[in-house]
């Protein structure tokens, strides 16, 4: 159990460490925004290549995961977020914005309890690291989206190990 509650505790550190950069934090949005992809998802394949083995199951399951909380929590989050990001007839600015604020904080909730349940249900098994940018595409195709590998890249030249 403690093991588990460490993997989950790193991958949250690591995933905010990493977004503190300003490019890191553009190429997830463009990720997100132009190529459909699942950013808590491109971020635990960067993370897990580094930390050991990945097997086709694994992403597999990583992306049944990330599907499942985009769907459910995510999603439906983002677009309120884009519904209340501008003025809103007969809705006062103030509390309109007082209201996005707190979904902001639950869709941060919702990533991190997506990421929790990637390193908990997925986590990279004892073996050889991963090549980062093959395991980010590997998981981005499977999302089902057209794979940007430039932005993949990119991204994982900036990402820590």
């Amino acid at each position: 159990m403690e093991r588990i509650a460490a993997i989950v505790t790193a991958l949250w550190d690591w995933a905010i460490a990493a977004y503190r950069d300003e490019e890191t934090a553009r190429l997830c949005l463009e990720l997100q925004d132009r190529h459909g992809q699942q950013v808590c998802l491109t971020l635990w394949a960067a993370w897990a290549a580094g930390r050991g083995s990945v097997d086709d199951d694994t992403v597999e399951a990583a992306v049944d995961i990330a599907r499942a909380w985009e769907t459910a929590t995510l999603a439906p989050l983002r677009a309120v977020l884009r519904t209340l990001k501008k003025p809103v007839p007969d809705m006062l600015d103030e509390p309109r914005l007082s209201v996005r604020d707190r979904i902001k904080g639950v869709e941060l909730a919702a990533e991190s309890a997506l990421l929790n349940a990637l390193a908990q249900e997925a986590a990279p098994t004892p073996g050889p690291a991963t090549d980062s940018v093959a395991l980010m595409v590997r998981a981005a195709r499977l999302w089902g989206e057209p794979t940007p590998r430039p932005t993949l890249v990119s991204l994982a030249q900036r990402l820590p190990a």
